[in-house]
């Protein structure tokens, strides 16, 4: 629970959905407790339609079987008599057509069986395991060596067993007038099948001229089991069957076959077996008929009453989904009155006027705040009146949370503001004091005479350059430009060599053949910049004794500018994050609440956003990685209007202290300047000097105005640290081995261009620099 509020967190419904369950909910219930009868009356009358339609097609169409089986047993035991009354031709033809009704029979029981209860398939296994002998007593009977009780035994198992199945699939069917019915036409059926067992023995006893003892019981037994089971059943027996019965005792046949009946019993010696079989085949016959009329109209009446109580059923269901329906309506309709439409109505206004307020309006100003500009809340943000009822106070709360929520974001954006004032006063002191040593440095440098104490200052000015770029790069992560800006044009071939002289490990740095193109000035500062941390991320992520080579291309699009290192490399992963942040550079405030500590590839990303520069991350082919540059054509400017790198102008820079005292100081400009960077391709090579040996240095002329000659850089000594190793290794690695004549010559060209363009650089600030 909620100790503040007082109360539990729960799914709340809508007001009108809880006034709609109360209406609603008995509709249901009522639902539920018919639909559990309707299932009940469903599959009652299902069940019913599945065991009437049982006996309809597997029970009728095997009584066919059973009286072939039937026809079957007389004339077996007819051939086994003494006297012989049938010939084995005539039994071999009712044998196939009793097969061909047990085949039916079979396919009839089998189809009966995939649905039908457990007992039902045990009898309908029992069956089909005594048809299994059908053959063997067959065989026996036409070879003549089969006992005649023994077959006639067999015959009545047969029959006995599909009685039984009848039987009891009858007592399956659940309505009671249906399952009588059924029940009353195997009981027919079975006395049809004792008078067929009578006419078989009596048959026999005429055929031997006497009846055993055995024989006289069991056809006496058999004449009045089938009389009284007949005049037992026909009573309860179907309309149409009860017809066919009376029909059958009027006529010719079946008192003849009474009288002759009477007469064996009597052991009456004019009986003749023909006169016999005339009367009772035709009565047998007439018996099996009236036995499958009242099986036929039973599962009729089944199949009747199961449709009647499924379509009751149906229309039940209907009707009761109907009344639940019109409940629902109801309910709906009266939760609307109870409800009424102005509460809803005004809930709704209060919904979309609270979203429309958190997801557009407040967004919009808390940007705006973060932008720098004044917001008056009560102006761009108004208050929501929705009365002083509870809804009105609901939105009173909204609008107090909405207030809390611009007002945190007032705070926040005076405290960014205030700490990226700090920061900007920060980067700016520190730019100026930058360009104060460079100054200081410049100077020194222009006065030195001892060629070992101007080095040290070269490697000074070195340093201090990387430090205007790490105060540079406070300026960019602030939000603003720094303050080196160029007038004219620039060659591009001086921009990638300022850049590699604000680098930590410039002597690794090669730089392939360069365009002839140049870059628009106020474009100049920011390529530098984003060249230099990109130059100076591959030397540090690369071998000390591997080389950062700088190819660059003109392409229809602009200059593609690729930086290639062999280091390590990058993982897919780690280069797709790199790409993403390149091509779409987050918020300073996300890196920091990140803690991402690569602020190079940031200042990259800025700086490439603000230019229109493409930067996209590569595998190498020779291992390591490519930093691919696009610059858009809008950078470059034809190379004829190209003026010098050292014509820059330094914008001003306001400090806190200077925004109190109303002073503004404008720093002087200052020479990019680089220890000479040994590479033909972005120096031009001076005359031909003389060769001289590798482990001897030069000894310059002195200069034509008497002063000494300018120092000579001696060989490996500015090289890194992780560079500086025995004679033997510098003779077998490229990079630091013995350089040849022409190399030697070009890097001490490059020299003393830097040292011209300095000194011309002072000149042209002696005289004052206009602002851009």
């Amino acid at each position: 629970m909620n100790e503040k509020s007082g109360y539990t967190p729960t799914n709340y419904r809508t007001i009108r959905s809880r006034l709609a369950g109360v209406v609603v909910v008995p509709s249901v219930v009522l639902l539920v407790m018919w639909a559990v009868f309707s299932s009940y009356t469903v599959f009652d009358s299902f069940y019913l339609r599945s065991a009437a339609a049982g006996v309809k097609d597997a029970t009728i169409p095997s009584v066919q079987a059973f009286v072939g089986l039937q026809k079957e047993r007389q004339l077996s035991l007819v051939l086994l008599s003494r006297s012989g009354g049938t010939d084995v031709a005539a039994l071999r033809q009712q044998q196939e057509r009793t097969d061909e009704s047990v085949t039916r029979m079979k396919a009839a029981l089998a189809e009966l069986s995939d649905g039908a209860p457990q007992d039902i398939v045990d009898r309908i296994n029992a069956l089909d395991t005594v048809l299994g002998e059908l053959g063997q007593h067959r065989t026996r009977v036409e070879a003549g060596n089969a006992n005649p009780q023994e077959v006639y035994d067999y015959y009545n198992s047969l029959v006995d067993a599909g009685v039984a199945l009848f039987a009891r699939q009858a007592r399956l069917v659940p309505d009671a007038e249906a399952g009588q019915s059924t029940v009353h036409a195997v009981t027919i059926f079975q006395a049809a099948d004792w008078m067929s067992r009578a006419a078989t023995i009596g048959s026999r006893g005429l055929l031997n001229k006497a009846f055993t003892p055995a024989e006289r019981v069991e056809f006496v037994r058999l004449i009045g089991a089938y009389h009284a089971g007949v005049d037992a059943t026909i009573p309860f027996a179907l309309p149409q069957p009860r017809q066919q019965y009376d029909a059958l005792r009027t006529s010719s046949e079946y008192r003849t076959l009474v009288d002759l009946e009477g007469r064996l019993i009597n052991s009456d010696g004019g009986v003749t077996d023909q006169q016999w079989r005339a009367a009772a085949g035709p009565v047998h016959e007439k018996l099996v008929a009236i036995a499958v009329r009242q099986a036929e109209d039973g599962t009729n009446l089944g199949l009747e009453k199961a449709n009647s109580r499924v379509t009751a059923v149906l229309i039940g269901s209907l009707i009761a989904l109907l009344a639940v329906v019109v409940g629902i309506v109801l309910a709906l309709r009266i939760s609307n009155r109870l409800v009424s439409r102005a509460l809803v109505t005004r809930l709704t206004s209060l919904r979309e006027d609270t979203l429309r307020l958190a997801q557009e309006r407040l967004p919009h100003i808390v940007a705006r705040l973060r932008g720098g500009e004044q917001v008056d809340v009560h102006r761009d943000m108004p208050p929501l009146d929705y009365g002083n009822d509870e809804i009105g106070q609901v939105a009173d709360a909204f609008n107090t949370a909405q207030y809390t929520a611009v007002a945190a974001a007032v705070k926040e954006t005076q405290a960014r503001e205030g700490v990226n004032r700090v920061f900007l006063d920060i980067a700016h002191r520190n730019q100026g004091l930058v360009h104060r040593q460079l100054k200081i440095l410049d100077k020194l440098e222009r006065e030195e005479e001892n060629p070992e104490q101007l080095d040290s200052l070269f490697q000074l000015d070195h340093l201090a350059t990387r430090a205007r770029r790490n105060a540079e790069n406070l300026i960019i992560l602030a939000g603003e430009q720094p303050g080196r800006q160029w007038r004219k044009p620039v060659r591009l071939s001086d921009v990638l060599r300022a850049a590699v002289a604000e680098t930590e490990q410039y002597v690794r740095v090669k730089v392939n053949p360069v365009p002839d193109r140049a870059l628009v000035g106020v474009a100049v500062a920011d390529t530098i910049h984003l060249l230099a941390e990109l130059i100076d991320n591959a030397t540090a992520f690369s071998s000390p004794r591997s080389e950062v080579v700088v190819h660059s291309n003109a392409v229809p699009h602009g200059i593609v500018i690729e930086i290639e290192d062999h280091g390590l490399g990058m993982t897919q992963e780690e280069r797709l994050q790199a790409n993403a942040k390149l091509s779409n550079p987050p918020d300073f405030e996300t890196m920091a609440f990140r803690g991402e500590s690569r602020l190079g590839l940031f200042v990259v990303a800025r700086l490439a956003a603000r230019r229109g520069i493409k930067v996209e991350l590569r595998d190498s082919p020779y291992g390591g990685t490519v930093a691919l540059c696009v610059l858009p054509p809008q950078l470059v400017a034809p190379h004829n209007t190209a003026g010098d790198i050292t014509e820059t102008t330094q914008m001003p820079v306001r400090s806190f202290h200077d925004q109190y005292h109303g002073h503004v100081e404008e720093h002087p400009s200052f020479p990019l300047k680089r220890p000479p960077v040994p590479d033909a391709a972005v120096t031009p090579a001076p005359a031909p000097e003389p060769e001289v040996p590798a482990d001897e240095p030069k000894t310059p002329a002195p200069a034509s105005d008497g002063k000494p000659p300018l120092p000579r850089r001696k060989k490996r000594q500015n090289l890194a640290p992780q560079l500086m190793q025995s004679d033997d290794v510098s003779h077998a690695e490229p990079m630091t081995g013995e350089r040849s004549a022409e190399r030697t010559r070009d890097g001490l060209a490059a020299f003393q261009r830097g040292t011209r363009d300095a000194r011309l650089t002072d000149d042209w600030r002696s005289e004052g620099a206009p602002s851009s």
